[in-house]
């Protein structure tokens, strides 16, 4: 592992933990960083070995938004090719079949809660908070991603504003899964994520790939999708071990219960 790069990524097991890593620049979002987010994640999905996503920074700010002052010199085309780098590397961390969760323990800014939507989920510190200043940059992003996680007026308000929102007002609306102090937030990720790996791959794999794909189309058309993915999973035959283990865990509470 590089200890210098803009992203890291080393592993405990099936669990890999992917980190921003420019804590002086507070995790400002530069193209190398966009360009190794990308290669990162794209590794990561093709590696039968990892099972689920840590994706957490290095510092006290997780995200301070894109870096504004690589910008400085450049002419219109390279500002083009370095946005679409950004939203290459948010659709390599979306379009990952692992399970990817979020650790978050800082300001949230700009680019940094584009990389978070792009999770599965997002497990914050009391210390998080968020800010979507594009317009006041004189730019614009955080327009697709954040109405669809929080409603369009809402998304607009903070686009709007450039207000500063507070943790507990983004797990109200439904930016954030859950609120730790920070001092749990890495134990909590670390067994979120050994709990997900712990359960049989496909089936998480599909589960993921199923709510994904529903979320994009109405009802009957998303039953036909858990209905595939369910064909997939009998298919496969990995449900018959899940259903034996669920077995054996009941036989050991009740063993434990008499014995208690």
């Amino acid at each position: 592992m590089d200890a210098t790069a803009p992203v890291t990524c080393h592993h405990d097991g099936p669990i890999a933990h992917v980190i921003l890593n420019r804590p002086s620049a507070r995790n400002a979002l530069n193209l190398p960083m966009c360009l190794k987010l990308r290669s990162v994640f794209e590794q990561l999905d093709a590696d039968n070995t990892t099972l689920v996503i840590l994706l957490s920074a290095n510092g006290p700010v997780f995200c301070a938004g894109a870096d504004l002052k690589e910008r400085a010199d450049k002419d219109e085309t390279w500002m083009i090719a370095r946005r679409r780098a950004s939203f290459a590397a948010y659709d390599a961390i979306a379009r990952c079949r692992k399970p990817v969760v979020a650790l978050t323990q800082g300001p949230v800014v700009g680019s940094g809660g584009e990389i978070l939507m792009s999770c599965d989920f997002v497990i914050a510190s009391e210390l998080t908070t968020f800010r979507f200043p594009e317009p006041q940059w004189g730019t614009v992003g955080a327009t697709q991603r954040l109405q669809r996680v929080i409603g369009k007026m809402r998304a607009k308000e903070l686009l709007f504003t450039g207000r500063t929102m507070p943790v507990d007002e983004a797990y109200e609306r439904g930016l954030v899964a859950r609120i730790v102090p920070p001092d749990q937030l890495a134990a909590t990720g670390q067994e979120i994520a050994a709990g997900i790996a712990a359960a049989p791959a496909l089936a998480m794999s599909l589960t993921k790939q199923a709510v994904d794909l529903g979320h994009e189309t109405d009802l009957g058309n998303g039953i036909r999708i858990e209905m595939a993915a369910i064909e997939r999973c009998l298919a496969d035959g990995e449900w018959r071990n899940g259903i034996q283990k669920f077995n054996d865990r009941m036989g050991m509470e009740r063993t434990a219960d008499e014995q208690g």
